[in-house]
């Protein structure tokens, strides 16, 4: 690269310097030489190579980036998990009970509360927990006053929530566009299939049943082998109410397709963290996790939920439920345990495992897959 100087000259009163003046012509007077340096600019090519390389930098930084944050995610995911385990512990050791998935409300047939709900106080949400009025339906006017203008059924419980999913948002009323409800993506083990029978009040062989306070006494298999809670992806493709649910679970997931009925959402299942159903706050293990459950409608296949009559309705008949525990996380779900563990549980594990580990009594000799 040339070297060149720049003169700036400091004319004195006895001379006057011209435009045209050279450094050789205003030699003798004072002045100050500046080095500077001079060459020519990129050529085209050299600049698209430098691209190139940044591109190339961009190409091989950018997924390294994306799964540090995804890595931070599955963490999230799992410390929420285990706060939920360790209120679910809390819980039985002040009311000497595990919580019911569902809890019934003075006024028969209404949506019973969520398991999640009565948590609430064991987990940083005393304050909310306090403001609710149990004994009404969380549709009930006197709730949604507390929590104007639609009630604590649209409030945001961020433990509730993992931070991968991509439809954290509210249901809006169709009405007046404001949140109506707020998803969930962490599911009570309801059970293998079989969820509950309202005439007998039998329940399912899952950690939680509806109206139902189980003690550690009922885990024979052991709290910390019996599946407390997995992951569920927010607005499920569900179908509820079906009279033709048949009471042994489907063998596979493409018999599920030709049970469906009336009662399709494309979007309606997960959405309602506050309500007692296994189609809003709970999973079974009929599949191993993120299972496709296949049902072609309006030209787009769907990954589906069915039950038959949902838990609390009237009038009242059997719950069967295939509710499969699904998460953005790749590979698997995270998963809590009754002894408030936590561990990622693969897609691939066995489905006799998955099975075992959701039955609380079923006397199964299984080892957890790491």
């Amino acid at each position: 690269m040339s070297r060149c100087e720049i003169w700036l000259p400091v004319v004195s009163p006895n001379r006057v310097a011209n435009c045209g003046d050279t450094p050789a012509t205003v030699a003798d007077a004072r002045g100050w030489r500046l080095p500077c340096a001079s060459g020519r600019g990129f050529t085209l090519v050299e600049l698209l190579v430098v691209i190139a390389i940044i591109a190339t930098l961009v190409g091989v930084l950018l997924p390294a980036v994306q799964a540090a944050r995804e890595a931070a995610r599955r963490m999230a995911c799992q410390n929420n998990l285990r706060q939920l385990g360790l209120a679910v512990l809390n819980h039985e050791n002040t009311r000497r009970s595990f919580p019911p998935s569902a809890q019934a409300v003075a006024e028969a047939g209404k949506a019973p509360w969520s398991g999640q709900a009565l948590l609430l106080p064991f987990m940083e949400g005393d304050s909310l927990f306090k403001r609710i009025d149990f004994t009404k339906p969380y549709s009930d006017q006197v709730n949604k006053d507390l929590f104007p203008p639609n009630g604590v059924a649209a409030q945001r419980v961020d433990s509730f929530v993992c931070p991968s999913e991509p439809n954290a948002r509210p249901v809006l009323d169709s009405a007046t566009q404001l949140p109506k409800y707020f998803p969930l993506n962490y599911a009570l083990n309801t059970g293998g299939y079989f969820v509950y029978d309202p005439a007998g009040k039998t329940a399912g062989n899952g950690a939680f049943a509806p109206f139902t306070r189980l003690k550690p006494a009922s885990f024979a298999d052991g709290l910390s082998r019996t599946l407390a809670m997995a992951e569920v992806k927010a607005f499920t493709p569900r179908c509820q109410d079906v009279a033709a649910l048949p009471t042994t679970a489907p063998d596979t997931p493409a018999a599920i397709a030709a049970l469906m009925g009336p009662n399709w959402s494309a979007d309606g299942g997960h959405t309602e963290w506050v309500c007692g159903r296994t189609l809003h706050i709970g999973f079974t293990t009929t599949f191993p996790p993120n299972t496709v459950v296949p049902y072609e409608r309006d030209g787009k296949i769907h990954d589906v939920d069915i039950s038959s009559i949902r838990e609390g309705v009237v009038p009242a008949g059997p719950t069967y439920a295939v509710a499969t525990s699904r998460s953005h996380h790749a590979g698997g779900v995270n998963a809590s345990f009754m002894d408030a563990s936590v561990r990622m549980v693969q897609a691939e594990i066995d489905p006799a495992t998955w099975k075992a580990l959701g039955s609380r009594a079923g006397g199964e000799s299984v080892a957890i897959p790491d």
